[in-house]
């Protein structure tokens, strides 16, 4: 069996096909990958064939003091997002027996067209319960057609009209020129009628009343060793205190690094910096602050202290499987729903962003240091299934089986 993964996004949604990637080939299946460019080293590692599309994603950083893209780029950007799909995805899957595609919906909905027109089945993987429409909760931003509507279906209703207008020309222009029918709703022909949450049902619970299926969170077991200079500074003294912010950019990152680093060294701790997209440095060169680029966070984070982060899904589930202690600063998308639930499961704080103050990060590291913080976060990561993958490739190869099409009556 041959199964195209597919995703437009971050190294955070780049990590979690990975790991179904690994899993299917460990099943006797072939698998491709079409990723940002920027993926191709990291695809290489594990040994999962790239097909690259999309741009070099960590070039496209809106930095600090940049001006947002004007009206015309934002639909110049809308329209390259669908037409790379359109250009590239097709080769790759032909041949295919399913197609999976996670990350911006408006890319999964030209792979979606491809896989439609091809007659092969195809499944949108949500990392985050709150990607997925429910009357319990609003969506994943902060955009808003009407100001002042707090009717969580009313602005789930208005996100689907702002994709059909973003994506919907170019998308259906597209379709037509293969000799599909257009779409209305992108936004729900991107996800399909019953989406996968790829997430894990302690940290991440669906919403009963959604029609969806929650695999477990993809995670790949990483094996990778640290560098010796980071497991030097790591044996060189007490667990030190992990900041990284990922994939994260724009305005206050720099900013919420140092008040981090500050408020840890108030209480005499060490620190690890990961440089991340936004390039952070350390803000001098004394030895107890160590900085890295790429790490096995797996390793990493069951050595440190806590682990200060953004509160991305990815991130989120790895530190909360190391059972180590977090400091959750949301900035968008899914963020802030994975920082509340650090608050809520008690594994650590959840921290107003996008730069809380020192007093806030000093209180709310203390907090997360103390010894019932550590205790509870170490009984929540025996609760976390790292059996995702399974059920998901379970499912491809039950839908290669039976040859079932999810295209919409």
């Amino acid at each position: 069996m041959r199964v195209l993964l597919s995703t437009a996004g971050s190294r955070g949604d780049v990590e979690p096909l990975l790991a179904l990637a690994v899993r299917l080939q460990g099943l006797g299946a072939e698998v491709l990958m079409c990723a940002s460019p920027a993926s191709a080293e990291r695809l290489a590692e594990v040994g999962v064939p790239h097909v690259p599309v999309g741009l070099q994603l960590d070039g496209m950083l809106l930095q600090e003091g940049m001006p947002p893209p004007s009206a015309e780029d934002e639909r110049r950007l809308a329209a390259m997002a669908i037409d790379m799909q359109f250009d590239a995805v097709p080769a790759a899957a032909e041949g295919c027996a399913a197609v999976v595609a996670t990350g911006e919906l408006a890319a999964a909905a030209a792979v979606r067209s491809v896989a439609e027109k091809l007659g092969i089945p195809y499944f949108y993987g949500a990392y985050s319960p709150n990607y997925l429409a429910s009357p319990h909760y609003p969506p994943p931003d902060d955009e808003r057609t009407t100001p002042g509507v707090t009717d969580n279906g009313v602005l789930w209703a208005e996100r689907a009209e702002r994709f059909a207008k973003r994506y919907g020309e170019t998308l259906n222009s597209r379709r037509a020129a293969i000799g599909l029918p257009p779409v209305a709703d992108v936004f729900g022909y991107g996800y399909t009628e019953q989406p996968w949450l790829a997430a894990d049902p302690v940290l991440a619970p669906l919403d009963p009343d959604l029609d969806a299926v929650q695999t477990g969170a993809w995670i790949l077991r990483d094996d990778r060793p640290l560098s010796p200079e980071l497991a030097a500074f790591l044996a060189a003294g007490s667990p030190p205190v992990y900041v990284g912010f990922g994939s994260a950019s724009g305005p206050g990152i720099e900013d919420a690094a140092k008040v981090a680093i500050e408020a840890i060294r108030a209480l005499g701790r060490r620190a690890i910096l990961s440089r991340g997209w936004a390039d952070l440095v350390l803000p001098d060169d004394r030895e107890d602050c160590f900085a890295v680029d790429e790490a096995n966070l797996q390793v990493l984070f069951e050595q440190s202290a806590a682990v200060v982060h953004h509160g991305s899904a990815g991130t989120e589930h790895l530190a909360t499987r190391a059972g180590v202690p977090q400091i959750a600063i949301p900035r968008h998308t899914d963020q802030a729903y994975y920082a509340g639930r650090v608050a809520e499961l008690g594994v650590g704080v959840a921290l107003e962003g996008p730069v809380p103050s020192f007093a806030a990060m000093s209180a709310e590291l203390a907090t997360a240091l103390a010894p019932e913080t550590r205790a509870r976060a170490a009984e929540v990561a025996g609760t976390v299934r790292t059996d995702g993958t399974t059920m998901a490739a379970e499912l491809l190869f039950q839908a290669a089986e039976q040859g079932k099409l999810t295209v919409p009556a």
